[in-house]
């Protein structure tokens, strides 16, 4: 069927809300539950009635309407988020940089697209599952400056013959995902002999997230950059701009410039900082929405007069009956080094006789960072498969005497293991315990990236 406008198609659309996929299905499909990409097609097939294709131009050509069946989940915390990244076409590295990016294959095929959600949930059938909501997806002119930055910085890429270092984590919202059915789906590339991953162009999961709550829930964000300010300059020139009228001030000098609290053993004293001096006064970081929509986590340094790191930087607590099992393109550590970008905000003690508490803090500026594909597929992946086995066979717990205590010892990787990350407890005692998956307990252990890679990445 030809659907002759726009609103002839949303029309269809929004009429599938509140129906199953069970009710929509005419083809039998849903009945093959191990099937990738089916949910998709019964829309395509069973509900608009054409037939199922991989043609470059959009779904609905006349329109020029690309068509995309994606979901959603509820968290634990109430929130809702989109299930994953919207993964979009393959990119041809030896045609794609032939392009600019009007003329791109990423443009001419998802220019606008009709997202159609259904909520997922763990324990059903996905007969069950059902559409929820159904937008027609323009870009919002800041957001499409930014993915044009995103698009030239995945074709520079491949110009300088580097796809096989292509990594979600280059980009802000257009990401070039992995897209194969294992590691072993290489394609050639145009400026070097080295095949490279096939890939994707994809809308990150964060930024699928940050229209979800948008359009599902009506949640307000707040920008702090113009699609004016885009057209002359890239995100991070405008993050520098916000931020570097105070480097080297103390934070004395940034309050009374500013109004912030200076305060800064306060949990919130980071947000307040950054919330302020992109000038944007009370507003949560993940309410900030070129943050929340480019998966940008918030990491606080603070050196020593020396210039190294105070301390390591640590990330989340590791959760053994995971990691036991999971395979490593599905590990939290591969997904978050890949898919996350850190502004690190870095602070420096002043030079003094002696390391008081009391020392004045000097804000030294930001680093927008985010781990080489490289490191993410060589140390990253050792240090994954070292702990795995570790966990496995079973993680050494020796109890040793310490002044006038008992503490118990293991055999993870600690600092200075190899260079890049460790794991240690992060834990309120050490009765703060976890389990391990053979039943015994040991005190919670978080992963940490090493103070002298963080001191690099800095001075990189």
């Amino acid at each position: 069927m030809i659907y002759e406008t726009k609103e002839e198609l949303l029309t269809k659309a929004r009429l599938a809300e509140g129906k199953t996929f069970g009710e929509i299905d005419h083809s039998g499909r849903i009945e093959n539950e191990k099937a990738k990409g089916q949910l998709g097609q019964i829309i395509e097939e069973s509900y608009f009635g054409y037939e199922v294709n991989s043609r470059s131009e959009a779904d609905f050509s006349n329109l020029g309407i690309e068509l995309k069946v994606t979901p959603i989940k509820k968290n634990k915390n109430g929130t809702i988020s989109a299930k994953e990244r919207l993964v979009l076409n393959i990119i041809n590295f030896e045609e794609e940089v032939n392009n600019d990016f009007e003329t791109s294959s990423f443009w001419k095929k998802n220019k606008e697209i009709l997202m159609m959600f259904y909520e997922w949930l763990p324990d059903i059938s996905r007969t069950d599952f059902k559409v929820i909501k159904s937008y027609l997806h323009q870009y919002p002119e800041e957001d499409l400056e930014i993915i044009k930055q995103d698009w030239h910085t995945i074709v520079e890429k491949i110009k300088n013959g580097l796809a096989h270092q292509l990594s979600e984590g280059d980009t802000n919202y257009l990401g070039a995902c992995p897209k194969g059915a294992n590691k072993n789906s290489l394609r050639n590339q145009p400026f070097s002999d080295i095949r490279a991953m096939q890939r994707a162009y994809a809308l990150k999961q964060s930024y699928m997230t940050a229209i979800v709550r948008k359009v599902i829930n009506n949640q307000d964000f707040v920008k702090f950059t113009t699609s004016s300010e885009l057209k002359q300059k890239t995100f991070l020139d405008l993050l520098n701009d916000k931020f570097n009228p105070y480097v080297g001030l103390t934070l004395e000098e940034v309050s009374s410039k500013t109004g912030i609290n200076v305060n800064y053993k306060s949990k919130s004293f980071l947000q307040e900082f950054i919330s302020s001096l992109l000038g944007i006064k009370g507003t949560k970081l993940d309410q900030i929405e070129e943050f929340a929509k480019a998966n940008i986590h918030v990491k606080t340094v603070r050196l020593e007069p020396s210039g190294i790191p105070k301390e390591h930087m640590s990330f989340r607590n590791v959760n053994f009956n995971e990691w036991s099992t999971e395979v490593w393109n599905d590990s939290w550590i591969k997904r978050y080094f890949e898919e996350t970008k850190l502004l690190i905000v870095v602070f420096q003690y002043e030079e003094t006789k002696n390391q008081n508490p009391n020392r004045e803090l000097i804000f030294k500026g930001i680093k927008l960072w985010n781990m080489p594909i490289a490191e993410i597929e060589n140390r990253l992946y050792k240090f994954w498969y070292y702990v795995q086995n570790l966990i496995n066979n079973g993680i050494e717990l020796k109890p040793v005497k310490q002044k006038n205590r008992i503490i118990v010892k293991n055999n993870l990787p600690g600092p200075g293991y190899n260079g890049i990350c460790h794991l240690r407890p992060k834990a309120k005692d050490g009765s703060d315990k976890t389990m391990l998956p053979d039943g015994r307990w040991i005190t919670k252990q978080a992963f940490w990236l090493d103070r002298e890679y963080i001191s690099d990445i800095i001075y990189k």
